[in-house]
C-alpha cells in the first residue's frame, strides 16, 4: 500500500488515510513518507486516518463490546462511579452533563447546554496508580472484572500508538525521533468511553441546535478515536463547512488538539469537529445507538510545554505562546466543560 491515500477529499478538506506499518516497519524511504504524511494531514486538516496499526482488530472489537456491557449497567450502578473532579477526570458522566464545545467560559457552556444538551454518556479511565487519583472501577461481579482488565490492556496499548504517532511527527518536523518521548513516558492519557444512544429522528427535527456531541476541538497533544460504523462525526473544512468524517472499517481517526497546535506555535491544527444525526438515511423513526472510544493524549503532566524548535525564528515569526505547565493547562480546559 502506498503510504498515503484520500480518506477525506471534500470541500478543500483533505484528510489522509496513511499506512502506519510503513512508518513502524518499512525501509527508510518509507518510513520518512509516512511521517512527511502524518504531519502533512495534521498541518493541512488537523487530521488523519491510520490503517495497519500495532491493535489487532480482535482487540478493539473486545473492548467494544465490553464497553457496550458496561453502559448496558442500570443507571444507579453507573451513577455510583461519577466523574467527581477535573483533577481527577475519572469515572462515569451521565447524560447531559457534559457539553462540549467551543466556548471556555463556565456560564456560556452552561446555557449551551440548557439549550441543545449533547446526546451521550461516557466513562474515563486514567493511568492507573497515578497517586491520589484512583479509577472508578466497577465491582462485585465477573463482568466488573473483565471490564477493568480489557480496559487497562487498551490503555496500554493506545499508550504505545500515542509515543509512535509523536515520534512519527517528530521526524516529519526533521527532529530526532525520540525528541517527543520524555514528554510521553508516563501516560497521563484518559481512556474514553462513549456512548451516543438510539435516539428518535424527531429529537433533530424539532431542534436544530441539536447534536450527538456538540462542535468542540480537544484540548491535548492528539485523539484516537475508534469509531463504530454508524457515522455522524464531522470535521470542519478550510471552507467553514462541516465535512463528513465517514468511518473506515479497521482505522483509527487521529486529530490534534490544542495543546499540540500550541506547541507547534499554530504549524499544527487543532480542528473544529463534532457528532451530528448519521448522514445516511435508515428504516424507521429510530438511529440506532451509536458507540465509539476516543483516547485523549497529553503530554505528561509535569511537563512545560514551549514552541517547538523550528516553529519560529525568521520568517517564521515570534513565539505565539508564553510556556505552560501540561496538568495545569487541562484543568483550566475540564473545569469549563463539566
Amino acid at each position: 500500500m502506498a503510504p498515503q491515500t484520500s480518506a477525506v477529499n471534500s470541500d478543500n478538506l483533505f484528510i489522509p488515510l496513511v499506512d502506519f506499518s510503513l512508518f513502524l516497519n518499512g525501509s527508510p524511504a518509507e518510513r520518512q513518507a509516512a511521517a512527511q504524511s502524518i504531519l502533512d494531514g495534521f498541518q493541512t486538516a488537523g487530521f488523519i486516518y491510520l490503517t495497519s496499526i500495532p491493535i489487532s482488530s480482535s482487540t478493539v472489537q473486545k473492548t467494544f463490546a465490553t464497553s457496550a456491557k458496561f453502559f448496558s449497567r442500570p443507571q444507579d450502578q453507573k451513577e455510583a462511579l461519577g466523574w467527581t473532579t477535573p483533577e481527577a477526570n475519572r469515572g462515569y458522566v451521565s447524560h447531559g452533563r457534559e457539553k462540549v464545545s467551543i466556548l471556555k467560559n463556565k456560564e456560556d457552556v452552561a446555557a449551551a447546554k440548557a439549550a441543545a444538551p449533547d446526546l451521550k454518556e461516557s466513562f474515563e479511565i486514567g493511568r492507573e496508580g497515578a497517586e491520589g487519583l484512583p479509577n472508578n472501577w466497577p465491582s462485585g461481579d465477573v463482568e466488573a472484572d473483565e471490564f477493568k482488565a480489557v480496559m487497562l490492556d487498551f490503555h496500554n496499548q493506545c499508550k504505545a500508538l500515542h509515543v509512535e504517532v509523536m515520534r512519527a511527527i517528530a521526524v516529519g518536523m526533521a527532529l530526532s525521533q525520540s525528541y517527543f518521548d520524555h514528554f510521553t513516558d508516563v501516560g497521563d492519557n484518559t481512556l474514553r468511553l462513549l456512548h451516543y444512544p438510539e435516539v428518535n429522528k424527531s429529537v433533530f427535527k424539532s431542534n436544530k441546535l441539536q447534536v450527538r456531541a456538540g462542535e468542540h476541538t480537544d484540548y491535548g497533544s492528539i485523539t484516537l478515536l475508534f469509531q463504530d460504523m454508524r457515522g455522524g462525526l464531522q470535521v470542519k473544512s478550510p471552507n467553514g463547512n462541516f465535512i463528513d468524517a465517514t468511518p473506515i472499517e479497521n482505522t483509527v481517526v487521529v486529530n490534534a488538539g490544542d495543546l499540540l497546535a500550541r506547541w507547534s506555535n499554530d504549524t499544527i491544527k487543532s480542528t473544529l469537529h463534532r457528532v451530528v444525526e448519521p448522514p445516511a438515511p435508515e428504516e424507521g423513526d429510530v438511529h440506532p445507538a451509536r458507540y465509539s472510544i476516543a483516547y485523549f493524549c497529553n503530554p505528561n503532566f509535569d511537563s512545560q510545554i514551549e514552541a517547538i524548535e523550528g516553529t519560529y525564528g525568521g520568517e517564521k515569526g515570534e513565539r505565539k505562546y508564553e510556556g505552560i505547565n501540561s496538568g495545569d493547562y487541562l484543568v483550566q480546559r475540564l473545569a469549563a466543560t463539566y
